[in-house]
């Protein structure tokens, strides 16, 4: 939840796809006018043409380099204030476009992304997008469209250590995404989309067990617990309901969803996406399984007044614990419907431990990473 600010007044601000699109813009521009410019104008897939200020640009015979900072805006993205650099170098005729990962800018070595393994991670459509305003500007200056754009990002090493990318199987730096060239503030839709690109890989690399937590800790336990491999650890957070509906259409044998029981609870009474802000624990339904769980109307009246989620768990012991683990994961299991989707639900409490375990799926033996 986002407090004292209205998300609406929020301000907006633009994907590293758009900046790398503007970068590379004002260095085609450059090298064909011997002439750099300070504001390039671009256009957006929905036709938006917003204009960006180039930081540094620098010219030599053959070859542009620009730069422009990226302005996530009020988002909280980790390459909110990166430089984001291109750099233009003429090919022979006949050479048509051709994009490169410069340093800082990650290339694919796993398969099940939208880019092939062995190129940068430039996704489609900034791909689009940077192919689109080189051509234009070549067309402007009646020039043939033969040349090599190389993006890279200073520092987007260590950036990328902060995003899903050392996961995915990226290497060496961050992607280059966007397919709006927007970026709308606290977006539910870029954690969504990371969740389907993981699963993405886990398919390709033929995983048939993968785990999705809704934090770190409960991530690293599961992780260890059954010997999987990176690639098939899935970042569900409190979306739930993104990863499910995308496993109904990309099924992947096994699924354990692991987590604390308050974020369980709520998918055990019906919600998809956990957010504080989004769901909120029905206490008297939960009271009502204690007492059925428990056989006892004082625990359900315990477990109904409680305060907190954790309280309710103090009450209802491990009984509620696998009751709320067994409803989840009926829940999950509705929602990916006859995919061939197994679901298996691990609770942990607040330090941690493990409380309760669905058993009614057998899962294959922990296998180690190929």
């Amino acid at each position: 939840m986002i407090r004292g600010k209205d998300r609406s007044s929020l301000r907006t601000g633009f994907t590293t796809g758009a900046c790398a699109t503007a970068a590379a813009a004002a260095a085609c521009e450059g090298l064909l006018t011997a002439n750099p410019p300070t504001r390039v104008q671009i256009c957006l897939p929905n036709g938006q043409t917003p204009e960006f200020t180039v930081e540094e640009s620098r010219l030599s015979d053959n070859q542009c380099q620009a730069s422009v900072r990226k302005d996530a805006g009020d988002d909280p993205d980790v390459t909110h204030n990166a430089l984001i650099v291109a750099s233009v170098r003429r090919l022979k005729k006949g050479g048509g476009t051709v994009l490169k990962a410069g340093r800082g800018v990650g290339t694919v070595t796993r398969p099940g992304l939208p880019v092939a393994v062995g190129q940068p991670a430039i996704n489609p459509v900034p791909r689009q997008m940077i192919c689109e305003a080189i051509t234009k500007i070549a067309a402007k200056h009646y020039y043939s469209v033969d040349f090599e754009v190389t993006i890279s990002v200073p520092g987007g090493e260590e950036l990328a250590k902060q995003t899903w990318n050392p996961r995915l199987g990226i290497k060496g730096g961050i992607s280059i995404l966007g397919t709006t060239g927007i970026v709308k503030p606290y977006s539910c839709a870029a954690w969504i989309s990371s969740i389907h690109r993981g699963i993405d890989v886990a398919r390709a690399a033929q995983a048939s067990h993968a785990a999705a937590s809704t934090g770190s800790q409960s991530e690293a336990t599961i992780q260890n617990y059954y010997g999987l491999p990176d690639y098939a650890m899935l970042d569900m957070g409190d979306f739930a309901g993104g990863m499910l509906k995308y496993l109904r259409r990309h099924p992947i044998p096994f699924v354990t969803i692991a987590g604390g029981f308050g974020k369980l609870t709520k998918l055990a009474q019906g919600a998809l996406d956990l957010h504080s802000s989004r769901s909120q624990i029905d206490f008297t339904q939960l009271g009502l399984m204690a007492e059925s769980a428990c056989g006892s109307t004082s625990i359900g009246h315990q477990v109904a007044n409680a305060g907190t989620a954790m309280e309710a768990l103090e009450f209802g012991g491990l009984r509620l614990a696998y009751a709320v683990s067994t409803q989840a994961a009926t829940v999950a299991t509705a929602v990916v419907a006859d995919a061939g989707v197994n679901i298996e639900v691990i609770i942990f409490d607040r330090a941690n431990r493990m409380v309760a375990r669905t058993s009614r799926v057998r899962f294959p033996e922990p296998f180690e990473q190929s």
